[in-house]
């Protein structure tokens, strides 16, 4: 590197390195923190003469990054308040951009950009020795780089980003209509049928665990079951938590801790071992199971021997109270996983 050779100070090269690791879903830096230090620096913005060269400089640069990671805070942390951050910032930036002032020739705006890439130009907008940088390490003439500053580019940016942000804070933090659900699982005589909820729970590939965890979640809470049907539900409800990897966000952990919170931990038998303990971790061994103790005639196979079948087994308190435990371990590690406060789990 001569003298003459433009360069990214050492502050955003890191911010750079922090934010492309968390855009690529590999972070090292804690992305809750990083991203709430860069909606926070980007609403700082917000004060500076957007028609000034900084000015317009940061509405470019903050626009583009928080665009390049708002998927991340979209789907990847359950905290509100991050949430309120991004919107507050996206929309004062938003209102800085005008998309009727766009002279750029058709086709002029870039497209299709790559997250990291997009990380990328977004730091180096921030200052003069950064633009001039991305320029060379791109081979982007003036008019290329100025189009990144273009009002429509930039609307269309934030748009997109807040379009992409209201809709996933209402399938995070707000009420989830699990209703459709009942047409499925519910005969026409209103009994439960187990083996079409363990039907579903077994179609991972159409994301049917947090549903089915949910409509398990609301049915028990309402006490609309009957005996037979009582463990059964539990088991689905189980398992669509257990089954649920990546961790369901707040909308549907609310419920899931409520129906939980109804099972007695403080329980005791004299039972050496009880049913579930035997079906082997795999999904397919519990459904096996569980599909046999509904419809044995139709499952005939079952990791469940004969000694450990009958009923007062699978119906005993401490069986219930050991899955429940295993479930509020899953919860507390959902929390610990997607961060956010107490309050976004708890509302």
């Amino acid at each position: 590197m001569t003298e003459g050779t433009p360069t990214l100070s050492a502050d955003h090269r890191e911010l750079i390195s922090d934010l492309s690791g968390i855009v690529s879903d590999y972070p090292y830096a804690d992305p809750e923190s990083t991203l709430a230090v860069l909606a926070g620096d980007a609403g700082e913005a917000l004060g500076l003469d957007a028609t000034s060269a900084e000015g317009r400089r940061e509405r470019t640069g903050y626009t583009i990054l928080l665009h390049a990671t708002c998927w991340y805070v979209s789907s990847r942390i359950f905290s509100k308040s991050l949430f309120a951050s991004y919107i507050q910032a996206l929309e004062g930036l938003r209102a800085q951009s005008d998309r009727t002032a766009c002279a750029c020739p058709a086709g002029a705006h870039p497209a299709d950009l790559d997250s990291e890439y997009e990380v990328e130009a977004g730091v180096s907008m921030l200052t003069e020795a950064g633009r001039a940088a991305f320029a060379e390490d791109y081979g982007l003439d003036e008019d290329e780089l100025a189009a990144f500053d273009c009002g429509a580019f930039l609307a269309d940016l934030a748009d997109e980003a807040l379009g992409r942000l209201r809709e996933a804070h209402q399938e995070l933090f707000g009420g989830i209509d699990v209703s459709p659900l009942d047409g499925k699982f519910l005969r026409d005589d209103d009994h439960i049928d187990i083996v079409a909820m363990q039907e579903a729970l077994s179609r991972s590939w159409e994301d049917n665990t947090g549903p089915v965890a949910l409509w398990s979640a609301r049915r028990w809470l309402t006490g609309q079951l009957r005996d037979e049907e009582r463990i059964g539900v539990f088991l689905c409800l189980w398992m669509g938590i257990d089954q649920s990897y990546g961790g369901l966000p707040p909308s549907y952990a609310r419920d899931l801790a409520a129906a939980l919170a109804t099972i007695d931990l403080d329980v005791t038998c004299e039972h050496p071992q009880h049913p579930w303990s035997t079906a082997d971790s795999t999904v397919r061994s519990r459904h096996r199971a569980v599909v046999h103790l509904y419809a044995p005639d139709d499952h005939p196979d079952t990791p469940v021997p004969a000694e450990l079948s009958a009923r007062e087994l699978w119906e005993c308190r401490v069986q219930y109270a050991q899955l429940a435990r295993e479930a509020l371990k899953d919860l507390e590690g959902w929390r610990t996983m997607r961060g956010g406060d107490d309050e976004d789990w708890e509302d």
